[in-house]
């Protein structure tokens, strides 16, 4: 059955089966194609100068081009936050795959054993597809919009002793994050906040909608002078109100916020507030393309691989 065919006048979220994923990508050349047509959709390019004056290197040798304008050699990897990696192409294909269709995220263990590659190996794949996201925000849109903030972290009753902060229950010990969720698109943003004073919550919100608009939030006093600029509802958690005439209510982030958790607990377990923002942008994405096709999904991961470079020392300092 050919995947791409769809019914005139709609649109079908076509998903990729492992077994297809193995035909798409049956050995190493097949991959490095793939990689090349999103890359170089206009014909090949350098990826040092982007010069298009290229030719190909007799038995791939140091590397299969030679750029004739800056004289140098190049792969598709050059230019990207793949640059470095010295792992098959085909791999990243896979990686790029379970990336894409793992809803709560695939963790650096099962990406080891799927790929048979170092635990260490496969940890810094995954950091490396998620910068491929780190640039992909929210368009500005007018329509109703609903903002929150949530607290990653572990209990403070199941860390150790020397971890404890001794401060009470709650958000003690947690990090906050905030986000907005645009109804009228369903894209969500969030962002790692050090604070979730008036300040830094109304201020956020201000960056990621549209003066004018509807804002839904609950009654936290953070985000009282939000009625200066828009069009402010509130629900009352605190009396156990959720819904307030149909419409006023702060379900589509918290329903982000729950994934977000789902994947702390299930997945990855614990998320180091240094590196919380990198699994959140993940989140972000994977739910505001979710609509998408496998494939397109893929392609937009690796088309924001070109530009970027993460090195190991950077994720380790």
């Amino acid at each position: 059955m050919n995947r791409h065919i769809k019914a005139p006048g709609k649109h079908y979220r076509v998903g990729i089966s492992l077994l297809e994923l193995t035909e798409m990508f049956p050995d190493e050349e097949s991959a490095v194609k793939w990689f090349e047509t999103i890359y170089w959709p206009e014909g090949r390019k350098c990826g040092h100068c982007k010069s298009e004056n290229t030719k190909v290197v007799p038995n791939a040798k140091p590397m299969p081009y030679w750029c004739s304008d800056c004289r140098s050699y190049f792969s598709v990897k050059t230019g990207t936050v793949l640059q470095s990696s010295r792992l098959p192409m085909r791999k990243w294909a896979f990686a790029v795959y379970l990336f894409v269709t793992s809803l709560k995220g695939v963790s650096s263990m099962k990406l080891h054993r799927d790929l048979k590659v170092t635990q260490k190996t496969a940890w810094y794949m995954l950091h490396r597809l998620r910068e491929s996201w780190k640039n992909a925000g929210l368009d500005d849109c007018l329509g109703p919009t609903e903002a929150d903030e949530t607290y990653v972290g572990g209990k403070e009753g199941n860390k150790h002793e020397k971890d404890k902060r001794h401060a009470g229950r709650g958000a003690v010990g947690k990090t906050a994050v905030a986000g907005v969720k645009n109804r009228s698109t369903n894209k969500v943003t969030a962002k790692v906040v050090e604070h979730t004073d008036a300040e830094t919550l109304q201020g956020f919100v201000a960056e990621n909608a549209v003066i004018g608009s509807t804002i839904y939030t609950d009654e936290a006093t953070a985000y009282r002078g939000l009625a200066d600029l828009f069009d402010h509802q509130t629900v009352n958690h605190g009396a156990g109100e959720y819904v307030r005439f149909e419409d006023i209510h702060t379900n589509g982030i918290e329903s982000f916020w729950s994934m977000l958790k789902r994947a702390h607990k299930g997945t990855f377990h614990k998320m180091s507030k240094k590196h919380l923002q990198r699994y959140v942008t993940e989140f972000v994405t994977r739910h505001n393309v979710r609509e998408s096709d496998t494939e397109e999904q893929m392609a937009h991961v690796v088309a924001g691989l070109v530009g970027q470079r993460l090195m190991y020392e950077q994720l380790t300092a």
